[in-house]
């Protein structure tokens, strides 16, 4: 029932805010492989479209010479900012929101939105305006220097960016002369996806006032699959890379009797096949489109995620809560802020493997009855924090923040 009522009231707010028809900016830089930030984009552009009137301007990050002429001119790119001054012009928007501008636009498009006097909003999804690497991760271990220096000086001595000196102090130097000139001060609102990398930011050298950041988390579409006939297997979901943990997962599980489905591609992709060739319990299923991995999530014992590197909030945790999956994570980061212990999931520490076996051997011996009560709760879970309409009544609550905060600022 309290959940039912914390629904209905959610739902009272978004109709509020809907009935107040906004005309919304969103911009973006896509990367030139397709990711997580584009996914999230999207989804919001696709929400916001339904009941306001959302215009798009975006840029595309190049390879090549053409790259490197938009790395030399994202520290003010005059041309970025004209194709922002003449859509404003055309669009007359209420609220600007930014999400990822490195490095095709650049920071010259906060300045330009704040010059024009619009309230303007950014997502901040990961940690690039505090360290060159992004995700403060470097080299198969957790990078934090630069949150404590004025200039990321060890990033740039560690080539944290494409292992390149040069990359990165042009990176740095970009970011750190933006944050001399106040340019991240403009923005009215900054969205953290989770109060771990909110903390982070509040207690970082960027000196933003805490009340500019708020918490919303990602969302995702409800799904229509539900779990009629669970199978007993693990399953992990994502990118074949060092930070993900997943080698440290495979030399957990490898010789044990639990069995695990491994999804996804990347430079780790060879590695994986050779570790799991004499392991029958450990199944490599390849590279999948959505529309085929959440039937097998929906099934799975629990979804695995073992990253040794801080995530932002990956949208297969929110997708395995949609169809009623449990969640075994690593306790690093934001991850154990999505988990309700022994509820929707649990934790391990991703550096020991008796912890994650042990993790995973619990898990496995749960009673039928308890791991249903189990589902039931995670769908739950998922209505109550990660639907479209409560994204939105969150995203519009913050638009309007972003708006009063400006007119006091004028």
């Amino acid at each position: 029932m309290a959940i039912l009522y914390r629904q209905s009231i959610r739902g009272k707010i978004v109709h509020l805010y809907k009935s107040f028809v906004m005309r919304i900016l969103i911009i973006h830089t896509y990367y030139q492989t397709a990711g997580g930030e584009d996914t999230v984009f999207q989804q919001e552009l696709s929400l916001l479209s339904q009941d306001h009137q959302v215009h798009t301007l975006t840029f595309q990050n190049k390879k090549g010479w053409r790259g490197a002429l938009q790395t030399l001119g994202s520290i003010w790119n005059i041309f970025a900012a004209n194709r922002l001054k003449k859509t404003i012009r055309e669009f007359r928007p209420d609220v600007v929101h930014l999400h990822n501008t490195h490095y095709a636009a650049g920071p010259i498009l906060i300045r330009t939105i704040a010059k024009q006097g619009i309230p303007q909003v950014m997502t901040l999804h990961n940690f690039r305006l505090l360290c060159p690497s992004a995700t403060l991760y470097h080299h198969n271990h957790l990078f934090l220097d630069s949150l404590k220096e004025e200039f990321p000086w060890t990033a740039v001595k560690e080539k944290a960016f494409n292992d390149s000196v040069i990359k990165t102090f042009l990176l740095a130097f970009n970011y750190w002369f933006h944050r001399k000139i106040v340019t991240w001060q403009k923005v009215n609102r900054y969205i953290n996806l989770s109060s771990f990398a909110k903390s982070i930011f509040v207690d970082s050298t960027l000196r933003v006032p805490a009340e500019k950041f708020e918490v919303k988390a990602n969302f995702v579409f409800p799904s229509t699959l539900s779990a009629e006939n669970p199978q007993p297997y693990f399953i992990y979901v994502g990118r074949l890379s060092d930070e993900k943990g997943i080698l440290n997962l495979i030399e957990s599980v490898k010789g044990t009797n639990l069995a695990l489905h491994v999804i996804g591609g990347g430079p780790l992709e060879e590695e994986v096949k050779k570790r799991i060739a004499d392991h029958s319990n450990i199944n490599y299923l390849g590279f999948k489109p959505r529309s085929e991995i959440l039937p097998l999530v929906a099934v799975a014992q629990a979804l695995i995620v073992p990253s040794i590197c801080f995530e932002g909030m990956p949208i297969t945790i929110l997708e395995a809560y949609s169809v009623g999956t449990p969640v075994l994570c690593s306790n690093l980061g934001p991850l154990p802020e999505m988990i309700i212990p022994n509820k929707t999931g649990q934790t391990f520490d991703p550096h020991n493997r008796n912890e994650i076996v042990a993790c995973l051997t619990q898990w496995n011996a749960k009673p039928t009855d308890e791991k249903d009560e189990i589902r039931k709760t995670c769908m739950a879970y998922y209505f109550s924090n990660f639907t479209p309409d409560i994204n939105e009544s969150k995203l519009l609550a913050i638009y309007k923040n972003a708006i009063e905060d400006k007119n006091i600022n004028k």
